[in-house]
């Protein structure tokens, strides 16, 4: 007999069984077990007549849910089931946080042991850390599965409920999430204000002084301060609507400026005021789940979604500890594996006398996990780990954080000086300088934090010459400078998951799918790094801002996170909680009574947004078929023509004047570019929802069957430009480039959604531009073609990726794109990323995992014929009964866990 540890990964579950040993059999869940039915085809037959069926949770009997089994998990249940059989003891090993805690609860719910079941908890994957986790394992703690519950639910009630909303009123296919929907608003809300944004500009003087030859530092910028004692205007001094917000700053034009300039050419300055102070700066904290997220994107480029599977890898292979925690506390191991680095790298005088202490600063901090951190008792660089890629970068900005973190303080001095002269017009003007020496850098040799706004590194420097009062100055150089206001920035990953903590919405572990999910879903877009929201966004918030105000609410949504730190902690109950969210209470309006008391809703006005002052007459229209505007007709009517807005226009750039050049050039409005000498028939160009294109003009008495001849625009043609000889061309294609000597086949060449491609019968192979349409040889083609083919359907299209070979099979892996998202394939199987992984951050470790789980499953099963009898593959009554406990029974064994839990 043996014990049998179940993880959820099989990565983890490698690395843990090499430190047990015989005497324990460890396998993974491959993620959860269970869950709520993700569609109709998952709802079981037996609850769908039920008025809860739809939602699979039981709202009149104490919030209920009905778990089912996906059906790709109920193979790997059986097998399970097949090695507890032989085990003598049950350790459910999940991650200590609440999802975890659930993954364990359904998994002994599911499996219904009849031997003794403990919990095993462990923050880092060490095998001194495995061993003492397996020694003293705890009872299952069911508050935290509550809370976890709590969590489901509410999403699921949000989700059902407010969704069909969107479809009848939006548009169909959209979803509504509890946080995701709030995540929306914010990027909606900054883009609102970058819309009611003013621009101002302002000038101010830029000086170069000279204090003089004693000085080996001499040379030194000033900007200009004060003119008659009052304060220059700067950019922060102008609100939104780009006036100043105050009357006591002088504000300076371009010729005001400039005469400054030339009246104090002649001016000498002296020293009015020299301030000094000491400089410390002390080291930043360990990493928790955000700040690793958000320094992974200043300093690496990586998307949350990237970090957090990154992070997962270097886990599960015993490389950091748990990455998903909002502490910022070192366990005393891990202070001093830090210090013994810091003595080893740096030196005994960067070392504090006393160890440093941090206290996470976030409410309701969850779980007691230690800081994100390299795992062991002593800490390897990353030059001893022998990770590569982004692992490697990963780990080694988590390995210089924590050993920063128990450094000495960065110190040194900062100066301000005031210079001041009397301009040849009467002014007296005053110039500052500010500078800081740091005489001591430590942490900072070791980690410098980015920064989002721009400012300053903290260990940057900026020397100024050791001048007094009343020490005189000249002017090496003056010039004026103009500048302008800016919009507020739009959010990145990095700041929107800053903002998303700071507002206490959401949970660190929940931000990257949160991101992931409001681009997926079409609502936000990237521009480079910045995060776009689109126009139907601004329709589903506005919706939602009018008809479900408290559930958009950014306090609503962060007190909601309370609440459930209450359920976690014991003191709060689950279903008062869901009740008074659902049905309401006292007061309170519950979401039930807001979708059931809607009343009308205007469509049409939650998809008009006025572009400009209302008077201009120009509406921006969220169509089924995207976004375009409308304005005024020729004849005065007030929506007379149309012009779709393209789809990388932010929001915020659709002013009048782009507005009216949209119009100017509509959907639909053609220019005539001449006759076809071959048929006679006019060739016309024009805008279409996909972009520009040029066509014939069929005449009235063409067949009906006959469909006009069409090409797109090359990138680097525009409407305005092409010419008849240029669509003749474009209305040519496919052009035959010619026939393959082998195969005899016809080689054609053409321009298609995703670029120009080559075509040979069903084999299609991408070229590098779309001039080569026109210019490719037969030759360059079957050079081309002459390249490996790849396996299956999408052989022309090159891999997004090439990751190594894989372990079991010994073939070449590589991700691709294929037609339900990216895959990695060894050419015998295909296994999907995961909503954690991205193409970016996928390592061959990761792939080989994916691949292993594909291979538990078999081969994929084929179609059944048409005609094919299904009654073998029906279950019994019987069978299926007892897959699915009742509702009752499932409250009974969730007391009975919970009464254990307790009096462990």
């Amino acid at each position: 007999m043996s014990k049998l540890v179940i993880v959820e990964s099989p990565a983890k579950a490698r690395t843990i069984a090499g430190y047990l040993g015989r005497d324990f059999v460890v396998e993974s869940s491959i993620g959860h077990i269970r869950d709520l039915p993700q569609g109709a085809a998952d709802t079981p037959a037996k609850i769908k007549d039920k008025p809860w069926g739809r939602m699979a949770v039981d709202i009149d009997n104490g919030f209920e849910p009905y778990y089912v089994v996906p059906r790709d998990k109920k193979s790997h249940i059986s097998k399970l089931k097949g090695l507890l059989k032989d085990a003598d003891e049950l350790l459910l090993a999940t991650d200590e946080d609440r999802e975890g805690e659930a993954i364990a609860w359904h998994l002994l719910d599911e499996l219904k042991p009849k031997v003794p079941v403990k919990r095993m908890v462990f923050h880092e994957i060490t095998k001194s850390a495995i061993l003492d986790a397996a020694d003293h394992p705890r009872e299952l703690d069911m508050d935290l599965v509550e809370a976890q519950e709590a969590r489901r639910i509410l999403d699921r009630l949000y989700g059902y409920e407010v969704s069909p909303v969107l479809w009848r009123k939006v548009m169909s296919g959209l979803s509504a999430g509890r946080v995701q929907s709030v995540a929306t608003r914010l990027v909606v809300d900054r883009e609102r204000e970058r819309i009611a944004f003013r621009e101002a500009s302002y000038w101010d003087i830029q000086g170069s002084f000279d204090a003089g030859e004693r000085h080996e530092q001499r040379i030194f910028p000033a900007r200009l301060y004060s003119v008659d004692a009052a304060r220059v205007a700067q950019g922060r001094d102008f609100g939104q609507d780009g006036r100043l917000r105050s009357d006591n700053v002088v504000h300076l034009d371009r010729s005001r400026a400039e005469s400054l300039v030339a009246a104090l050419r002649e001016t000498t300055f002296e020293v009015r005021s020299v301030e000094a102070k000491p400089y410390r700066r002390s080291p930043y904290a360990p990493f928790r789940t955000t700040t690793l997220q958000q320094e992974a994107s200043r300093k690496l480029g990586f998307s949350a979604s990237s970090t957090m599977s990154v992070a997962q890898r270097l886990y599960e292979n015993g490389f950091i500890t748990y990455m998903r925690t909002d502490s910022t506390t070192l366990s005393d191991t891990a202070i001093t594996a830090a210090r013994q680095q810091v003595q080893e790298l740096y030196g005994g005088e960067y070392l504090p006398d006393a160890p440093r202490t941090y206290t996470s600063k976030v409410k309701n901090a969850q779980e007691a996990h230690e800081a994100i951190r390299p795992s062991g008792d002593v800490f390897r660089t990353p030059a001893q780990t022998g990770l590569t890629g982004d692992q490697f970068r990963l780990y080694e900005l988590i390995w210089m954080r924590t050993v920063a973190s128990q450094m000495k303080d960065a110190v040194g001095q900062s100066v301000s000086i005031r210079l001041g002269g009397a301009a040849a017009s009467g002014e007296d003007v005053v110039f500052a300088a500010s500078g800081r020496v740091i005489t001591f850098h430590g942490f900072l040799k070791a980690y410098v934090e980015g920064r989002d706004d721009g400012a300053e590194a903290d260990d940057r420097e900026t020397r100024l010459p050791n001048v007094e009062q009343g020490d005189p100055l000249t002017a090496a150089s003056l010039s004026a400078e103009g500048h302008e206001t800016k919009p507020p920035a739009r959010y990145t990953e990095a700041t929107l998951v800053k903002e998303l903590e700071e507002r206490e919405i959401g949970r660190p572990s929940t931000y990257a799918s949160i991101i992931g999910t409001i681009l997926n879903r079409g609502y936000v877009y990237k521009k480079g790094t910045a995060l776009v929201p689109a126009w139907l966004a601004f329709s589903v918030v506005r919706l939602l801002e009018e008809h479900f105000p408290r559930q958009i609410d950014y306090a609503f949504t962060a007190r909601m996170e309370d609440v459930l730190d209450e359920i976690a902690g014991g003191r709060k109950d689950r279903n008062t909680e869901l009740s008074e969210f659902y049905f309401g209470a006292g007061e309170v309006v519950g979401l039930k009574t807001l979708v059931d008391e809607l009343g009308d809703i205007d469509a049409r006005a939650l998809a008009t947004f006025p572009v400009g002052e209302p008077e201009v007459g120009i509406n921006l229209r969220v169509g089924k078929y995207g976004p375009y505007i409308e304005g005024p007709g020729d004849d005065g009517e007030p929506a007379g023509k149309r012009a779709n807005v393209p789809e990388d226009l932010p929001p915020d750039e659709l002013t009048v004047d782009k507005a009216r050049e949209l119009l100017a050039n509509p959907a639909g409005e053609e220019r005539p570019l001449g006759e076809d000498p071959a048929t006679g028939h006019v060739i016309v160009a024009k805008n279409g929802r996909y972009g520009p294109y040029v066509s014939e003009v069929l005449p009235e008495d063409a067949p009906a069957k006959q469909k006009p001849r069409t090409g797109s625009l090359f990138k680097s043609m525009s409407l305005d430009t092409v010419t008849l000889a240029d669509a003749l061309r474009l209305m040519s294609l496919p052009r035959v480039v010619g026939e393959d000597p082998d195969s005899k086949e016809e080689i054609t060449v053409q321009n298609g959604r995703y670029g120009p491609y080559l075509k040979k019968g069903t084999d299609s192979r991408s070229i590098e531009s779309e001039e080569q349409i026109f210019t490719i040889t037969l030759d360059e083609a079957l050079k081309i073609y002459s390249q490996p083919k790849q396996r299956g359907r999408a052989a022309a299209a090159a891999p997004l990726k090439e990751l190594g070979n894989d372990p079991v099979s010994g073939n070449p892996v590589v991700v691709k794109a294929g037609r339900f998202g990216e895959y990695v394939t060894d050419g015998e199987y295909n296994a999907t990323l995961r909503k954690d992984d991205s193409v970016e951050a996928i390592t061959i470790e990761r792939a080989a995992e994916l691949l292993e789980e594909r291979r538990a499953k078999g081969p994929a099963k084929k179609a059944a014929k048409k005609g094919a009898k299904k009654a073998a593959a029906k279950k019994s009554p019987a069978k299926k009964t007892a897959a699915k406990k009742t509702p009752a029974k499932k409250t009974a064994a969730k007391k009975t866990a919970k009464a254990a839990a307790k009096k462990s």
